[in-house]
């Protein structure tokens, strides 16, 4: 079964940074897209950032120019780069991956952003 694990949420400071991982096991990893959505407390879950196996990046608006996808085939990892963070940033973080019309997600990590 696979399986996906993030690692590195946590409280981070308004203006702070934090970078997400996301690790998988029991697929070929270099087949797959890989990405983040996120779900505030009360609001639907969104995509914040895609990255497909040839490496096309896909953001939010609320990401661009702040946030960075990227991942490293040969750990299985992909990571999410989060700069200048604000308050609207809080929300659980999910991993997933997409093979083909199947989806996997992760247990999700939560990121608070406050002073």
């Amino acid at each position: 079964q696979v399986q996906l694990v993030e690692s590195g949420g946590g409280l981070v400071q308004p203006g702070g940074s934090l970078r997400l991982s996301c690790t998988a096991s029991r697929i070929i990893f270099s087949n797959v897209a890989m990405g983040w959505y996120r779900q505030a407390p009360g609001k639907q879950r969104d995509l914040v950032a895609s990255l497909s196996s040839g490496g096309t990046t896909n953001y939010a608006d609320s990401a661009k120019g702040r946030f960075t996808i990227s991942r490293d085939n040969a750990k299985n990892t992909v990571y999410l780069q989060m700069n200048s963070l604000k308050a609207e940033d809080t929300a659980v973080y999910y991993c997933y991956a997409q093979s083909g019309l199947v989806s996997y997600w992760g247990q999700g990590t939560q990121v608070p952003v406050s002073s």
